[in-house]
């Protein structure tokens, strides 16, 4: 029999070294999780013992007495009785009404007549008429552009 290993020793370290290593972080895991709960129940325990105090009932304190208090008024002088409301003649009231819904009426029938005259709707058509065509050439220029980058683009990728 020969004393020459079939394994490197280099190798036979390094996995010992390896196995050295993960045990130490292993160890140093479990030392931070308990020192962290040791932490948080010396915290739980501080949280706990503020609570009780907090619940406690001061000693100092006087019971509440029993006895009900009604407010009669509010202060020693009596209020003015307030003014009724002002009253309107059922005649007035519907001459109002009648006044505002011709007045409404008018002024809609004013603003319908005055969008249909016809120099509003040559107006409308002339504006609509413009930004179709602008719409139309932006629209070219986009696709202009596009067809520019895209050639661009084809022409570095042949490259």
């Amino acid at each position: 029999m020969t004393q020459e290993w079939t394994v490197p020793a280099w190798a036979l370290l390094g996995a010992l070294g390896a196995l050295l290593l993960m045990a130490a972080v292993a160890v140093l895991a479990l030392w931070s999780a308990r020192t962290a709960r040791a932490a948080t129940t010396r915290e739980l325990a501080a949280v706990l013992e503020r609570l009780e105090r907090l619940e406690r009932p001061p000693a100092t304190a006087r019971p509440r007495a029993e006895t009900e208090f009604v407010i009669t008024h509010l202060g020693d002088k009596p209020e003015p009785a307030a003014e009724p409301a002002p009253v309107v003649e059922a005649s007035l009231f519907a001459d109002l009404v009648l006044r505002e819904s011709v007045v409404q009426a008018a002024s809609f029938a004013q603003g319908l007549r005055r969008a249909l005259a016809p120099e509003t709707r040559h107006r409308i058509r002339f504006e609509m008429r413009r930004e179709l065509k602008r719409a139309r050439r932006q629209r070219r220029a986009d696709g202009r552009e596009a067809k520019r980058e895209w050639a661009a683009r084809q022409r570095a990728a042949e490259s």
